[in-house]
């Protein structure tokens, strides 16, 4: 079985990274005012749709990492969630948070 616990301090690092980001990309969002110009004002509304998607992006990841802090709770992290199998370490190294081996990350794409 895996060193769960390495594991658990790396995702809790990146978990704290990215809610560390997230109210970061909360707070651009939040100041940009109604004065600007309208060019101004557009080049604004384009960085303001690239900072949302990196934000449901960070979302979505702390998701996934909250999902691989419990299964370390639960003594089933490195398990594949959907047959149970051993997801591969060097894998896990890659991606600590995946739930998944890599023959049904292959099946699910």
């Amino acid at each position: 079985m895996v060193n769960a616990s390495t594991f658990k301090s790396r995702l809790e690092e990146r978990l704290a990274a990215l809610v560390s980001k997230l109210s970061e990309i909360d707070e651009d969002l939040k100041e940009h005012g109604t004065e600007a110009d309208f060019e101004e004002r557009a080049t604004e509304v384009a960085g303001d749709e690239v900072l949302e998607g990196l934000g449901i992006q960070g979302l979505k990841e702390a998701q996934q990492i909250k999902a691989a802090l419990t299964r370390i709770e639960e003594g089933t992290f490195g398990l594949c969630v959907q047959c149970d199998e051993k997801i591969p370490e060097k894998r896990l190294e890659l991606l600590p948070h995946t739930p998944l081996c890599t023959s049904c990350m292959s099946g699910a794409e």
